[in-house]
């Protein structure tokens, strides 16, 4: 069989749901010809989604620094000089009207995150005042709190938390050099947890760490293969932040990183694929071909946590050059 003929197969076999790759059926895909791999991709991509539509998502820190985890590539860990103060939880009002702001300007997800371990009893209360303020002004929700256990994700869950994100970050492979205060495992118990309480997983990675190629790749294939594939899947690109111990990392090559996002999107075919830190360093070209690779998603406005982000002008200037309009809620 031809490379033509294997790529222009039926629709059942590029759309198909599975959740049993093998690293060798992946690792093939991901090294395929750049034009057969973003054909097979923008192909699965059609299939789910109208092509020339992305979902805005905002992100705001309620709660930035003094993280007692050592995750090599954060700027908010307490065991790393990057300058970066601890602060205190943010109050529920401010939290409320930065989210208005966020909806006023298109945004159609809200996601929360704040830098601990896992979320303490005495700030559950604040937490929940959140969600339900951010549900009641029609938007998503989301948060990313560090680990959560059963009952506290049933907490969430109550109070109308659609979506908790909670990265896996590479491959089990290579996780214990970028991270030893939490395992691999750990991850994948508080993604058990946020799944089985009815929450929305949202769940990804970070790329450019000094991973190898296989690493990238056995990373999505856990993301695949889970119980139900996760909603959202964030490709984080590193930003490099000085202080911290990839504060040199080696950028990823740019067709390294767009053969990531096709991957993620025919194994993943009804997930956002989101393309998330890392746009300032990357070409509008290069933007360009993530979307056509099958992202679909990005986060707006002018921070992402601590790193900086492209501003709204700039990405409304790169969508009207691309004909590609915002998501609509419920897309």
């Amino acid at each position: 069989m031809t490379a033509e003929m294997h790529l222009n197969g039926t629709s059942q076999q590029f759309n198909a749901m599975r959740s049993a790759w093998t690293l060798e059926e992946a690792r093939a895909i991901y090294d395929s010809p750049f034009n057969d791999l973003l054909f097979r991709a923008q192909t699965v991509h059609r299939q789910n989604f109208e092509p020339n539509r992305v979902q805005l998502s905002r992100l705001l820190s309620i709660k930035t620094g003094g993280c007692p985890e050592d995750c090599g590539y954060c700027s908010q860990s307490s065991r790393h000089e990057s300058g970066l103060k601890a602060s205190k939880l943010m109050e529920v009002q401010r939290v409320l009207a930065e989210a208005k702001k966020a909806k006023d300007a298109g945004a159609t997800r809200y996601c929360m995150g704040a830098a601990w371990r896992s979320p303490k009893e005495r700030d559950m209360d604040a937490v929940v005042a959140m969600i339900e303020g951010v549900k009641d002004m029609g938007m998503e929700t989301c948060m990313t709190l560090g680990m959560l256990d059963l009952g506290q994700a049933q907490r969430l869950k109550e109070a109308g938390l659609d979506y908790y994100n909670h990265n896996i970050d590479t491959s089990e492979r290579y996780y214990n050099e970028i991270i030893t205060t939490r395992t691999f495992a750990d991850r994948l118990d508080t993604l058990a947890n946020v799944r089985d309480s009815g929450i929305k997983v949202c769940c990804g990675g970070i790329v450019g760490m000094g991973e190898e190629k296989a690493d990238r790749v056995d990373m999505l294939v856990t993301l695949a293969n889970l119980p139900e594939h996760p909603d959202s899947v964030p490709i984080n690109m590193l930003i490099p932040i000085e202080g911290t111990p990839l504060g040199e990392a080696e950028p990823i090559e740019p067709i390294e990183f767009v053969r990531t996002i096709a991957l993620a999107r025919i194994m993943m075919p009804k997930s956002h694929v989101r393309l998330s830190a890392g746009r300032t360093a990357m070409s509008d070209e290069m933007q360009a071909l993530c979307f056509f690779a099958g992202a679909n998603s990005i986060f707006v406005g002018d921070t992402l946590l601590t790193a900086e982000n492209p501003g709204e002008d700039k990405d409304t200037a790169l969508f009207r050059r691309l004909g590609i309009q915002p998501m609509e809620r419920g897309e």
